[in-house]
C-alpha cells in the first residue's frame, strides 16, 4: 500500500538524532493523555515511547507495510501490548478512526508535500474537545540531518494558519533546532 516514497533517512541515523521522550514531553504529551494517535509512524522512533506514556491505546497509522511490521517487531520486544497499528493511506483516506475518539495527535514530520491542511483538519476531527496535537516538522530551507538541502519544509507560519483555519488554539511554539520547529495545540472545548 506504500503511496509515497518517505525519503526517510537511515533509521540508525534518525533513531540517534532525537531524543524521543523529551521532545515528547515538549510536545505535551503526558499521562493525561489516554487514547492517542500517531500520523506516519515510519521507524516507531516516536510510537514506542509514547506508548509508554500514554495510560491507553497509540494508534499508530502508517502507509508502508514494512514499517509497520517494524514497529510491531519493535513493541513486542518493548512489550509495549498498547499499540495498535493500522495500514492506511491517511492523506486520501483519512484515519478511519471515530469524530472525537482520541486525546492527543501526534504530527511528527508527516505533514505532506500535497494536501497538509487536509491532515491537520483529520487531527482536527478525531481529537476530543479539550484535547491536543503536538506537530513537529522540518524548517523551510535548511540542512537535513544527512547534509542534503530541504526547499520542501513548510513554513511554521504556514502550518499555524491552517491549524488556525481547522479550529485549533495555540498553547505553544517549541524551537527544536538544528532541523525542526513544533507546535502544541489544542481543540476548544471540555474533555
Amino acid at each position: 500500500m506504500k503511496v509515497r516514497e518517505s525519503d526517510m533517512p537511515d533509521e540508525t541515523l534518525w533513531e540517534t538524532s532525537f531524543s524521543p521522550e523529551e521532545i515528547l514531553r515538549m510536545l505535551g504529551l503526558d499521562r493525561s493523555v489516554r487514547d492517542a494517535v500517531e500520523f506516519g509512524c515510519a521507524y516507531g522512533t516516536f510510537t514506542i515511547p509514547a506508548a509508554k506514556i500514554v495510560s491507553g491505546t497509540l494508534s499508530a497509522i502508517e502507509t508502508d507495510q514494512e514499517m509497520i511490521g517494524r514497529v510491531r517487531e519493535k513493541a513486542k520486544l518493548a512489550e509495549a501490548r498498547n499499540i495498535r497499528c493500522l495500514l492506511r493511506d491517511f492523506i486520501t483516506e483519512g484515519s478511519g478512526l471515530g469524530t472525537g475518539s482520541v486525546d492527543y495527535a501526534m504530527l511528527c514530520n508527516v505533514l505532506p508535500d500535497m494536501w497538509p491542511e487536509r491532515l491537520i483538519r483529520e487531527a482536527f476531527r478525531i481529537v476530543r474537545p479539550g484535547g491536543r496535537i503536538g506537530i513537529i516538522h522540518w524548517y523551510y530551507e535548511s540542512r537535513t540531518m544527512r547534509g542534503t538541502f530541504v526547499e520542501t519544509g513548510l513554513r511554521p507560519g504556514q502550518v499555524r494558519q491552517w491549524a488556525d483555519e481547522a479550529g485549533f488554539r495555540l498553547l505553544r511554539s517549541c524551537d527544536l533546532r538544528p532541523y525542526h520547529y513544533g507546535f502544541v495545540l489544542e481543540k476548544p472545548g471540555e474533555m
